[in-house]
């Protein structure tokens, strides 16, 4: 159980919201990660005790891994959403209005499905969009560490928050650009202003907004406990 991880030796990603609960765990030591894969990995080797991480990761994770399970107790439920340059209130409206339409048109749910569902083909979801955009360009920025909201297939990022993002281009005529970085600076391209958004799984908490504005959010999440069958 969660109580159980006292004084435990536990993987994450760095500056993921499960570095933050792991890192309130009495005397636990955290090892952080820059891909929560190779915690996974580290776990299964007995290297660490236990993994915390986004539930969809952890159920690719898990896939992957022999000998290493999920428990069933969860974290609090949180919200995924799109980070926005502070005080850009005409792309914020612009992104809330088309997830809000992505949202009622089924849109969206069917990117989940596609990518997470019983039955998802983890392949990029076929929009058949052909007309060119003429809004100019949305920089990006992710990391590709976090399957399946990013990750590396054939040399290019997919994922749900990619297509998530095509869609949302689509709607607002824009054309997307991906720019992968490690998990801990997709912020920082945005505060500094080098990409327009950072979309990668980004969990919605209190210190991030103090550097960074929040769309609505288009999904949730809740953090697991990877661990060791025996």
């Amino acid at each position: 159980s969660i109580a159980d991880l006292d004084g435990k030796t536990i993987g994450v990603q760095l500056d993921t919201v499960g570095d933050t609960y792991a890192s309130d765990i009495n005397n636990a030591e955290v090892k952080r990660y820059f891909d929560g894969s190779d915690a996974v990995k580290d776990l299964a080797d007995g290297t660490l005790d236990a993994v915390i991480v986004d539930s969809d990761p952890a159920n690719v994770y898990v896939s992957e891994n022999k000998g290493v399970k999920i428990l069933d107790e969860t974290f609090s439920e949180e919200q995924y959403a799109v980070a926005i340059k502070k005080g850009n209130t005409e792309l914020e409206e612009k992104i809330n209005n088309a997830l809000c339409e992505l949202r009622d048109d089924g849109t969206l749910d069917a990117l989940k499905e596609n990518w997470t569902g019983e039955n998802a083909t983890k392949k990029p979801y076929d929009f058949q969009y052909h007309d060119a955009p003429t809004g100019g360009r949305l920089l990006m920025s992710t990391s590709s560490t976090f399957p399946p909201y990013e990750f590396i297939s054939d040399d290019e990022v997919v994922g749900f928050d990619v297509d998530m993002m095509k869609a949302v281009c689509h709607k607002i005529n824009m054309e997307l650009v991906v720019i992968d970085t490690d998990f801990d600076l997709v912020l920082s391209n945005v505060v500094k202003g080098d990409t327009d958004v950072a979309v990668a799984g980004i969990t919605v908490t209190d210190e991030r907004l103090k550097i960074v504005d929040f769309s609505d959010p288009y999904t949730t999440a809740t953090q697991v406990v990877i661990v060791r069958k025996d």
